[in-house]
């Protein structure tokens, strides 16, 4: 089997390393990542200038692009062969809910996805997180039975583990996305220069988290396991709107 494993925190996080290792004795790996930081890049991709691919000591390659860039400049141009699977985290913080959109991480295995590769985007629930191996331990799970029963299609899945040891886990929750409530204000403040520059706010609390929802299953220990799609119709409007263009 082979798989390749991407981010958004750059090619040196210690959430990818901790993937790379925990799925070598599964499968063969090659990882392809950003030079840098690329959180909420969303699904990206650089149009306006080349890409370059380098090698780190490690082992790991990376691009001086987005998360999106990388697995696309992987898929299409770089490996003699199509992946099994494409791997995206293990992500700094939870990507629930409206995160999904913004998310680098979601984004990577998105565009594994949408190339027709089964794709997990994994992420630890916590800024400051801890339990890597946990989430890891995860993903190794979900590779496994993916191996042992081949989904009939691809599937894009968007995972999030709380940040807890092990045996704290309540197991896995299959979960819709759930909703915060808007995003705070910009802030607005000045540079050393004097310049006016503006800070994106942070996001808004948990909105909608009721049972069923990947905020409910993490608020309570559970792993959520969303299944993602792309079509971004509103097939409930259709109707509607055909009928105001008639009138």
């Amino acid at each position: 089997m082979r798989i390749l494993l991407s981010n958004d925190d750059g090619y040196f996080a210690p959430g990818l390393a901790a993937l790379a290792q925990a799925l070598a004795p599964l499968a063969d790996i090659t990882v392809v990542a950003p030079e840098r930081d690329r959180s909420g890049a969303s699904n990206s991709l650089t149009l306006d200038r080349p890409l370059m691919l380098r090698q780190a000591p490690g082992g790991f390659y990376y691009v001086n692009g987005t998360p999106t860039d990388c697995v696309h400049l992987a898929v299409t141009g770089m490996l003699d062969h199509m992946p099994d699977m494409v791997i995206s985290g293990i992500n700094h913080g939870a990507n629930m809910g409206d995160d999904t959109i913004y998310s680098g991480t979601v984004a990577a295995a998105t565009e594994g996805y949408l190339l027709g590769i089964p794709s997990i985007a994994v992420s630890l629930a916590n800024h400051n997180a801890q339990h890597f191996d946990t989430a890891a331990r995860v993903v190794v799970e979900l590779v496994q039975r993916i191996q042992a029963q081949p989904p009939a299609e691809a599937m894009l899945l968007n995972v999030n583990v709380p940040d807890r040891g092990w045996v704290e886990l309540g197991g896995l929750r299959v979960t819709r996305l759930g909703k915060r409530h808007k995003a705070e204000s910009v802030v607005k403040t000045t540079n050393p220069r004097g310049q006016i520059v503006y800070w994106v706010g942070a996001a808004g609390l948990a909105q909608d988290a009721g049972e069923g929802t990947d905020f409910h299953a993490i608020a309570n220990g559970f792993v959520s396991i969303t299944p993602l799609q792309m079509d971004l119709t509103r097939f409930s409007q259709m109707d509607s709107v055909n009928a105001w263009l008639k009138s």
